[in-house]
């Protein structure tokens, strides 16, 4: 499937990514590169997420090793990445 980043998923790449590089340098490289990995299983295997309630039509997968999730939603043949949250905040951000 195509994957399409919103703009609130890029801000949020661009936030986490800042953050990890200037704090914990070291994990940069590996955080990319399991956001990659789980991007690319979405695409592979949509439906294999979670379903977020009260949330229609959204998934949520985690980051394994990371405190992150990604929230998703199919459009038609594309996955459409909405957010990547940090999972100490909030259950959910807003969709």
């Amino acid at each position: 499937m195509k994957v399409v980043w919103t703009e609130s998923a890029l801000a949020d790449l661009d936030e986490i990514l800042a953050y990890t590089a200037e704090h914990y340098a070291l994990l940069i490289g590996p955080l990319e590169h399991r956001i990659r990995a789980t991007v690319m299983r979405i695409a592979a295997w949509p439906l294999s997420a979670r379903t977020v309630e009260g949330r229609p039509g959204v998934r949520v997968v985690p980051l394994i090793r990371y405190p992150y999730r990604i929230f998703y939603r199919l459009a038609g043949e594309t996955v459409e990445l909405l957010h990547i949250h940090h999972a100490a905040r909030d259950e959910s951000p807003q969709l």
